[in-house]
């Protein structure tokens, strides 16, 4: 979910015609979520800078609708009810993106995905299959760790180090094979060549064989990638140089159709 903007209690009521409470609720979501899904009511004060009875009252009724749950330490999670529309707008992301997918096959010649960090995991919500017969298969709806996949590598990148830590140490790094990265070091390496680089590599770490090249969608919604897989033997290091280029502009492209999607929905 992306970073929201500042909130505080000087802010007019609600631009465009909005109502101020709505953008105040959805705005504290985005707070919790940015804060890893668990906060106090302090920390939500202090970060939007409204005050705490205004908080609580929100708070309050997130709580009664199933959106928010407060845990017996008092501090206040994301709720289950949140899960539904995430599984949906999900779901619908990736409606949009397949027509950029399928130019993508065209294009590349190989399997085309799009992924989204979903909390701690890389979950693909497209996919449009190589008409080669030797192509890569990855289920919509699989959960992957961000170790082992390219997608994970580039959702992560522009992550601060500290946490990345954190996401690593809640997961763990367990080897796919025994080309996947398996220590924090190594992996914050491999995310520094992504920064250098533009795009990043899954070179047999998921599954031996099968080499993925992966780029982010700027500017998304929420975080999301889009990569190209197929057979090591076909994704070699002379095609990775012609791939890149096009997932990049097709990233691009896909980044501008959700803003005008977005706009347009305002």
């Amino acid at each position: 979910m992306p970073t929201s903007s500042a909130t505080d209690a000087s802010k007019p009521a609600a631009s465009g015609g909005g109502v101020q409470s709505l953008e105040r609720a959805f705005d504290l979501l985005e707070r919790m979520a940015d804060a890893g899904g668990e906060v106090g009511l302090s920390e939500l004060s202090a970060s939007s800078g409204l005050p705490l009875p205004t908080i609580h009252r929100l708070m309050r009724t997130l709580v009664d609708c199933g959106y928010v749950r407060q845990q017996p330490n008092r501090r206040y999670a994301l709720g289950p009810r949140l899960i539904r529309l995430g599984e949906s707008s999900a779901r619908l992301l990736g409606t949009w993106a397949r027509p950029y997918l399928a130019r993508l096959v065209e294009e590349t010649g190989e399997t085309a995905n799009m992924a989204l960090l979903d909390g701690d995991e890389i979950v693909y919500v497209a996919q449009v299959p190589s008409k080669h017969s030797m192509r890569m298969f990855t289920e919509v709806g699989r959960r992957v760790l961000p170790h082992s996949t390219g997608v994970g590598k580039a959702l992560l990148a522009h992550t601060p180090p500290e946490e990345v830590r954190a996401l690593l140490a809640r997961t763990g790094m367990p080897a796919a094979t025994e080309k996947t990265i398996t220590t924090p070091e190594g992996f914050l390496d491999a995310l520094d060549l992504v920064r250098r680089t533009g795009y990043a590599v899954d070179d047999n770490e998921q599954e031996i064989g099968v080499r993925c090249l992966a780029v982010p969608v700027p500017n998304s919604p929420t975080a999301a990638a889009i990569s190209i897989s197929g057979p090591a033997g076909r994704v070699t290091e002379a095609a990775t140089e012609k791939i890149v280029p096009i997932l990049q502009g097709i990233a691009l492209e896909l980044s501008a159709a959700l803003a005008s999607t977005a706009s347009a929905q305002a």
